[in-house]
C-alpha cells in the first residue's frame, strides 16, 4: 500500500494557515483605523451645563459658560413705563464685544436685531448671522396691546451664541421657556447651556455630548477583531 507524501499534507496546511492568518492581520488593521477614525474626532468636546435659573421682572442672570469668571452674556427682563398708556416689558440678552447672538431683523419697538428662538436640531456656526439682541417686548402703546418677537410664550426654545475663549471664536446654545400675556413678559426660565470646546467648530441646538463611539461601532469592531467576514 502505498502512503501519501507528507510533504504535500503539509504544505496545504501551512497555505490555509497562512491564509487564515492574512485575514486575521487585515481584520486587526481595519479595526485598528477604524479606532482611530474614532479616537481623533473625540478631541471636540461639547460641555453642557445644566440648570434651572427663573427670571423675573427687573431681574438678570449672568451666564458664564465655561466658568472662567468671565460673564459671555447676561440675560434679563426690564420695563418702561413713561405713562399708564404706554407700558413695555422687554426680555433681552445682551454681549460684549465680539459675542453675539443668532438674530434677524428690527421691529419698530425694542432695540432690535431680534434673537431668533431656535428649534432643537438648528446649526450654530460660523454660516450663521449674530446680529440678534432683544429676544421678545410685550406692552401698550396708548391702548394698543404690542407683542414682538419670537420668544413669547415659548417653551424650550434655543439662543444660539458665539462668544471668544482666549481670543477665539466658540459656537454655543441656551435653553430657554418664557412666560408672556399680550401686554408683558412675566419670566424666562434657563434650563441648561452647552458650547463647543473646538474653535469655529458648530454645535447643534440642543446636543449635550460630542462624538463618541456608539454600540453598533464597537460591536463592528469586535467583529473584525474577531476575524468576521
Amino acid at each position: 500500500m502505498k502512503r501519501s507524501p507528507r510533504p504535500r499534507a503539509t504544505a496545504e496546511l501551512c497555505k490555509s494557515l497562512r491564509q487564515r492568518l492574512n485575514s486575521y492581520a487585515l481584520a486587526a488593521s481595519a479595526a485598528g483605523v477604524g479606532v482611530l477614525a474614532l479616537v481623533q474626532p473625540a478631541e471636540a468636546k461639547i460641555v453642557y451645563t445644566p440648570t434651572h435659573k427663573t427670571i423675573r421682572v427687573h431681574q438678570h442672570y449672568n451666564l458664564d459658560f465655561n466658568r472662567d469668571g468671565i460673564t459671555d452674556f447676561t440675560l434679563q427682563i426690564t420695563t418702561s413705563h413713561q405713562s399708564e398708556h404706554f407700558y413695555f416689558t422687554t426680555l433681552g440678552v445682551l454681549s460684549p464685544k465680539n459675542n453675539a447672538v443668532v438674530g434677524g431683523k428690527t421691529h419698530t419697538y425694542g432695540r432690535g436685531p431680534y434673537a431668533f428662538a431656535l428649534q432643537r436640531g438648528a446649526v450654530v456656526g460660523p454660516k450663521q448671522q449674530f446680529p440678534g439682541k432683544l429676544m421678545a417686548l410685550a406692552g401698550t402703546d396708548d391702548g394698543f396691546s404690542v407683542y414682538v418677537g419670537q420668544w413669547l410664550n415659548v417653551k424650550n426654545r434655543y439662543l444660539g451664541l458665539k462668544f471668544q475663549i482666549n481670543g477665539k471664536t466658540h459656537f454655543g446654545w441656551a435653553r430657554l421657556s418664557v412666560v408672556s400675556t399680550k401686554i408683558s413678559i412675566t419670566s424666562a426660565t434657563l434650563t441648561g447651556y452647552a458650547y463647543e470646546t473646538t474653535p469655529n467648530k458648530p454645535i447643534i441646538a440642543g446636543k449635550t455630548k460630542g462624538p463618541e463611539e456608539t454600540a453598533s461601532e464597537t460591536g463592528t469592531l469586535g467583529a473584525l477583531a474577531r476575524g468576521a467576514k
